[in-house]
């Protein structure tokens, strides 16, 4: 064999058989070439390029993060409740994005197609960051549709298009599952709840909202941009916070120009026991940011203060306001609960003032609805009562003088 291959190569000088060895190792890359590339049109996926990944801004928020790396979106819910010792991942990806990736369940504990087309959320909270992105429309169930004081949304309610769930605390999960929502937007205290393990269990993505756990009224309001992901409005939602953002610093700077600092008291007795904000809630912060005196700033809770009602007459007999006195309506409503609350000086005064008498057509209060979105309203109301020389064009939206 040594021998033909030598009779071969006598007929080559040196010099061409290198460039017939340049020719073949050129032929060969060629053919690897398309090979390679017939197999990449038989299916086999290109790598994905580097995306870079980016997080969602939040300046005041705590309670949930969302990363975005491209091709889709980890929203990830951090507190959803007070002392919660688990994290909620959930994926948010496009449709077009969906058809081309592939996603571990496992990672998640829910995967969501954006934009969402059918929502049912279940806190009257919820439903101003529908309004605001101008999706009112997704809506197509809710537990306790009375407690609804949105105009736009009481006319879906009455025209049929929104269903009644029951109650928070049990939702009619036959229902639910019939109207088959892309996401159900709950709220929970310890994530036991036995119909929304159901709902998950239907394979119906449960995300616990924790707004309310947060800890100041702009970090409530910034959870618009947790809705903002759901509904691929990222740009908008966050436009829509910096309004609102810029409203409440306006305002807050405004109440610093008055040096009289009014003292306030708030709460009332339920039963033997007297409840009221403590120095660390966001009650306290917007009556702070108002240039007021409230008498308990300086306690630290994680919950109400619960106080009786000696100690509480005994500090705050001779306060200038007195807000939001529990559920009652009228001052007439307070007297029948307890004559002794005629002795304080702010009755004596008629200055209690209360939220409760701003209702929606069935009976809801708007506080309890619009009051975490737009914590800018809530504060000009309470600059109103406690400031009058200032803001003197505004109409406060919750908060009236009882009668």
């Amino acid at each position: 064999m040594a021998n033909n291959f030598d009779k071969f190569t006598c007929f080559f000088s040196q010099q061409q058989l290198q460039m017939l060895q340049k020719h073949l190792l050129f032929y060969i890359s060629i053919f690897l070439s398309l090979f390679t590339n017939c197999k990449e049109d038989k299916g086999i996926k290109k790598p994905l390029p580097n995306v870079i990944e980016t997080n969602l801004n939040l300046n005041y928020a705590k309670g949930f993060s969302i990363k975005n790396n491209g091709n889709f979106k980890v929203l990830t819910i951090t507190n959803p409740w007070p002392k919660a010792d688990k994290n909620y991942r959930y994926a948010l990806i496009s449709k077009e994005n969906a058809a081309k990736t592939t996603l571990n369940k496992d990672e998640f504990d829910g995967i969501i197609t954006i934009p969402i087309q059918n929502i049912v959320v279940t806190s009257t909270t919820h439903i101003p960051a529908l309004e605001l992105l101008n999706e009112v429309k997704t809506l197509v169930g809710f537990p306790g549709t009375n407690y609804i004081s949105s105009i736009k949304t009481r006319q879906r309610i009455d025209d049929g298009l929104v269903r009644e769930l029951g109650k928070n605390e049990g939702l009619n999960t036959e229902v639910l599952l019939s109207i088959n929502p892309d996401v159900v937007v709950s709220f929970g205290v310890d994530g036991k709840s036995k119909s929304l393990n159901t709902i998950k269990k239907a394979n119906i993505p449960v995300i616990y909202n924790g707004d309310w756990v947060e800890k100041s009224p702009l970090a409530k309001a910034e959870w618009i941009k947790f809705f903002g992901a759901l509904y691929d409005k990222e740009q908008q939602a966050d436009s829509i916070f910096k309004s609102i953002e810029t409203s409440y610093k306006d305002a807050k700077q405004l109440a610093k120009t008055v040096t009289n600092q009014p003292t306030v008291i708030s709460g009332a007795l339920h039963k033997d026991v007297w409840y009221l904000p403590s120095g660390t809630s966001t009650e306290a912060q917007l009556l702070k940011d108002a240039n007021l005196n409230y008498l308990y700033a300086d306690t630290e809770a994680a919950g109400s203060l619960a106080l009786n009602f000696e100690s509480v007459f005994a500090k705050a007999k001779q306060a200038n306001l007195w807000l939001s006195p529990s559920y009652y309506s009228s001052m007439d409503a307070l007297k029948e609960a307890n004559p002794h609350y005629t002795q304080f000086d702010a009755f004596k005064n008629n200055q209690v003032y209360s939220f409760t008498n701003a209702t929606g057509a069935t009976g809801g209060v708007l506080y309890y609805e619009t009051g975490f979105a737009r914590p800018d309203l809530v504060l000009k109301d309470i600059i109103k009562i406690g400031h009058p020389e200032l803001l003197k064009d505004y109409k406060p939206y919750f908060f009236k003088a009882l009668k």
